[in-house]
């Protein structure tokens, strides 16, 4: 039972590429919809358990609304709480 409790990591890198084929005020907000369905899938929580840390965030906007990166690294740690996604550096 120990081990349910234990805190779990993984890098992920995460295709951003369709988010180019939404309209371009709208593809930073999809590239952070895009994350958290992406998290969502491979550490197999619900959506609203994802938390996006201010890192991932700014990098998705560094370029703002238009232009967010083609992919990103992340690094996700599973808890009791949910999934936290965090910057790669």
């Amino acid at each position: 039972m120990a081990e349910e409790n234990k805190a779990t990591e993984q890098i992920y890198t995460i295709p951003l590429r369709e988010c180019k084929e939404y309209p371009m005020w709208k593809r930073s907000n999809k590239a952070i919809k895009v994350i958290r369905a992406y998290l969502s899938k491979h550490m197999k929580v619900e959506e609203d358990k994802i938390k996006i840390s201010g890192a991932v965030n700014e990098t998705v906007w560094e370029h703002g609304i238009q232009k967010p990166p083609n992919k990103i690294r992340v690094k996700a740690v599973r808890s009791e709480d949910g999934v936290t996604a965090e910057l790669v550096e």
